[in-house]
């Protein structure tokens, strides 16, 4: 079953548990899941969709980044959900999977919780007919010890790991530096 309504609201609910100060900037997703349902889940639904991404954390506290080739920005491994995904973490994972081919064997979810949940535009693309929309991007932390990537060529145009205190984004940056266990 693909993902849900309630699925996202969950998620979200045990977000904003964990960190309530993000309340007020993630309430345009509570109000657009409230009108979409389930379509929030659907990369069609133009009011904005779920996205996941993944903080891939090495022991040396270094975060891979990749150039996305559309967006031309240094990003998170991530991207739209798809139908057999069953929660935002497995996309979370899939999408990491397939954009840098780290195997899932070779990461290890830290949570079920998201590390960082962000909403932020996205441009119309009129070669898609895809007018300007939001995506809610829920972002979970990964650990690994893989170091060699190899990058899916059509999404994909560059790699780099970065120290996770170059990461520019708070509160992203700060909760990242904070999971670097004192043995990594």
């Amino acid at each position: 079953m693909p993902i849900t309504a309630k699925h996202v609201l969950d998620t979200l609910d045990a977000y904003l548990s964990r960190y309530p100060e993000d309340k007020n900037t993630l309430s345009v997703l509570a109000e657009v899941l409230d009108e979409a349902g389930d379509s929030i889940a659907s990369r069609k639904e133009f009011r904005g969709h779920v996205t996941a991404g993944a903080v891939l954390l090495r022991p040396d506290g270094r975060v891979l980044t990749i150039e996305h080739k559309a967006l031309a920005k240094w990003l998170l491994p991530g991207g739209h959900v798809e139908p057999d995904d069953m929660t935002l973490l497995d996309a979370a994972r899939r999408e990491l999977a397939e954009e840098t081919g780290i195997d899932a064997s070779q990461v290890e979810p830290d949570d079920e919780v998201p590390l960082h949940v962000e909403a932020h535009p996205i441009p119309a693309n009129d070669a898609k007919g895809e007018p300007a929309h939001q995506h809610f991007d829920f972002r979970f932390l990964f650990r690994t010890t893989a170091e060699e990537v190899d990058l899916q060529e059509e999404e994909v145009t560059a790699f780099s790991w970065q120290f996770a205190d170059m990461l520019t984004a708070e509160p992203l940056r700060g909760r990242a530096l904070a999971s670097i266990r004192p043995s990594d």
